[in-house]
């Protein structure tokens, strides 16, 4: 379909952001630092862009959230495809009218060629038949998401989050450090790694935004085994919703017409698992399509949920 051959190109110029995209974007309101190429001991070296809001002072202490495809977060102007979620926009504006509590954002760059095998939960795919293992594979060659056998390395990449990233953050700037105050937030295989962050780690992180989850996995919901791993995945690990609050959403159009049914059985787990309206939100936005324009336009709602003061 053509609508489907125009996403994976707009998915693949995640993939391919050119060098001269790696200036340091213009905010309209805190700043931002870079940590350029942080090295690590579970996957590639990649930026990290943290944002301090207004008036960050090392005499308070902040939440903080942690965003995957950190290149795509501000200034629509140096992204690859002239949108952005402007994220310093909607923080700024949440934080200016007193609604959520002082937070910064670490804002983690995707690694390019490696993005869908780094988020792609592992445990899930390795639940799946070697025949149904060569089915991801196939198709992910076919989209140009993997060229040898797709391996997903996302326990490395949770790894890298929790045992490295999380500790120089937390030496580095004010932060509170406990799960309460820690928060992770993406969209399509952000989404994935969201929830599965959340899942694997629940004494770390204390809430989700999930935005357009990419349930299938792969492009196609024909003959995929992917979605009903990860369901399967989510009976088991779900956090205490006592503790934990998540958040997904999910529009209609382009790459998002595959989620709906999908994020209904997702959904249907939740209620199974005792998460209510306290702890859990489900938003559908109807007519909306798969781009940082979309997911800016809706980004203070999972924002105020678990940030609400």
């Amino acid at each position: 379909m053509k609508w489907m051959k125009q996403l994976l190109a707009v998915i693949s110029g995640l993939l391919l952001v050119p060098d001269a995209y790696s200036q340091l974007p213009k905010v309209s309101s805190g700043r931002l630092e870079r940590i350029d190429s942080f090295r690590s001991g579970y996957i590639t070296a990649r930026h990290i862009d943290v944002w301090l809001p207004e008036g960050y002072s090392v005499q308070k202490k902040y939440a903080v959230l942690y965003m995957h495809d950190g290149q795509m977060l501000y200034d629509s102007a140096v992204a690859w495809n002239k949108q952005s979620w402007d994220v310093d926009d909607v923080l700024g504006k949440l934080m200016g009218e007193n609604k959520i509590r002082d937070v910064l954002v670490v804002g983690i760059w995707n690694g390019r060629n490696t993005r869908h095998a780094d988020y792609f939960p592992q445990k899930p795919y390795a639940s799946l038949t070697a025949i149904q293992r060569d089915t991801v594979t196939a198709q992910l060659q076919r989209a140009a998401r993997a060229k040898d056998v797709f391996k997903p390395v996302s326990d490395n990449y949770l790894k890298f989050l929790v045992k490295e990233l999380k500790p120089f953050i937390d030496k580095k700037y004010a932060t509170r450090t406990g799960r309460s105050s820690t928060f992770i937030a993406g969209s399509s295989m952000g989404g994935l790694i969201s929830m599965y962050a959340i899942c694997e780690y629940p004494d770390v992180f204390g809430g989700a935004a999930c935005l357009s989850t990419h349930w299938p996995g792969i492009f196609t919901a024909a003959g995929n085994p992917v979605p009903d791993a990860f369901v399967k995945y989510m009976r088991k690990h779900l956090p205490n919703p006592q503790s934990h609050k998540i958040y997904f959403d999910y529009g209609d159009q382009t790459l998002d017409a595959l989620y709906p049914l999908l994020q209904k059985q997702v959904d249907a787990v939740m209620k199974a698992k005792g998460f209510t309206e306290e702890n859990w939100i489900t938003k559908y936005f109807p007519g909306e399509n798969h781009s940082e324009q979309a997911w800016h336009k809706r980004l203070d709602i999972p924002l105020l949920f678990l940030l609400k003061k």
